[in-house]
């Protein structure tokens, strides 16, 4: 693609030079684990603890001003990513994980009671059930699950029957991390709304998978992590809505979460820093921003047009290694491309895989349900970035021919 300069964009990602076993230059096929961080991303973390370092929101010197000022400053590029009302709906976590354990346990522990249900999809990553499981202990509401088909793709119509006024959570992966599936959440949304219940999205995969407007699509909640951005690891964002989130209490105590503190009382400090205890990972959260930034500067058209490019090319060459079956087909989906080989165990394939100098993930992905639903153990995992190449995809088919030649 004229528009899209691949060479030039591999140029900003040091780890894309780095080699492995037997001095190999790595494949990294692994993005869906984590991706790897332009330049922009590691010069903003190097720069910060070189010539930046200070805690933020508490002091008037030079330095802590600087850095709160960068800090909050990366608090309204996410806004602006996400397009959110407002800076206030944008609290900062640890990552996907932490900021559903946050709603879970601030929004759906008050509210819920016996009998209420939570509906949860058969895709989900273990993240977005366990917090709920420990919902459902506590208060005794009830989990429902939305079947998946044989293309790993939500059952609409059976999702909308699971809806009734008993409905109160629904909590669905945008973008399935062991299928690839992108789902429908907008419509989605718009059923759960119409049920009367509160949405809350994990965008963990889909995230850097296409633009998010929280408005248009009316999500009342949605989780990502900073490092499925090209963002840093240790970092990630809760977006809520503004009378959501004031209507919840804080989920941990600590410094920077309150107004006024006395041993008979304690005010609680506005949002979005209500929710925001403690030291934060200040390099993270401006590290974020800059991730924001380069993928923005990239163009969502240009990186998506490239990456449907890539998917059309690696599910047509996938398809010719004998022997191989895809989980996860739906036609809306991602660059991630799981499967089994017959007769050969996804870790003798991701440790094969890497003496040919790719590196893929194996095993269940922290989606066990999803293994249950295809009746296998695991399976091996090529996920794709817009910094992978065709001519990488025709070095990892060939290393899988090889593989099988291998193991007859």
């Amino acid at each position: 693609m004229a528009s899209f300069d691949i060479d030039k964009v591999r140029k900003d990602f040091p780890n894309l030079r780095t080699h492995g076993r037997d001095d190999k230059p790595i494949i990294y096929f692994d993005n869906a684990a984590t991706t790897f961080k332009p330049c922009q991303v590691i010069s903003s973390t190097h720069s910060h603890y070189c010539h930046r370092t200070a805690n933020i929101h508490r002091g008037v010197h030079y330095l802590s001003e600087q850095a709160t000022a960068s800090y909050e400053a990366s608090r309204e590029k996410v806004r602006r990513f996400l397009n959110a009302k407002s800076m206030s709906e944008i609290i900062f976590t640890k990552g996907t994980t932490e900021s559903i354990n946050l709603v879970a346990s601030s929004f759906a522990r008050k509210r819920l009671k016996h009998g209420d249900e939570i509906l949860l999809s058969e895709m989900e990553h273990h993240a977005n059930i366990v917090p709920w499981q420990m919902v459902r202990e506590e208060t005794g509401c009830v989990i429902k699950v939305i079947p998946i088909n044989d293309n790993g793709e939500i059952m609409l119509e059976e999702y909308r029957k699971l809806l009734s006024a008993k409905t109160k959570i629904v909590s669905v992966v945008h973008v399935s991390n062991s299928l690839g599936t992108i789902n429908p959440v907008r419509e989605m949304i718009k059923d759960a709304h119409a049920a009367g219940a509160v949405f809350m999205l994990d965008a963990a995969q889909g995230i850097a998978c296409e633009p998010i407007d929280v408005q248009e699509w009316d999500v009342d909640f949605l989780a990502f992590s900073g490092h499925k951005l090209y963002g840093p690891t240790g970092v990630g964002v809760l977006y809520g809505k503004e009378r959501l989130l004031e209507s919840m209490p804080p989920y941990q105590g600590g410094g920077d979460m309150i107004l006024s503190v006395t041993f008979e009382k304690t005010i609680y400090n506005r949002l979005p820093h209500k929710f925001e205890a403690g030291t934060p990972n200040v390099a993270g959260v401006i590290a974020l921003g800059e991730a924001i930034d380069y993928v923005r500067a990239l163009g969502w058209e240009n990186m998506m047009a490239y990456k449907n490019e890539l998917l059309s090319y690696g599910t047509r060459q996938i398809q010719t290694v004998p022997g191989l079956k895809l989980i996860g087909t739906s036609p809306h989906k991602t660059t991630i491309f799981s499967f089994v080989l017959d007769g050969i165990h996804p870790h003798d394939v991701g440790t094969l895989m890497d003496r040919e100098g790719v590196a893929i993930r194996t095993g269940h992905h922290c989606t066990q349900p999803v293994m249950k639903r295809f009746g296998i153990a695991a399976t091996s995992r090529a996920s794709l970035a817009f910094y992978n190449t065709t001519g990488e995809f025709d070095t990892f088919v060939t290393a899988l021919k090889k593989i099988i030649e291998v193991f007859k």
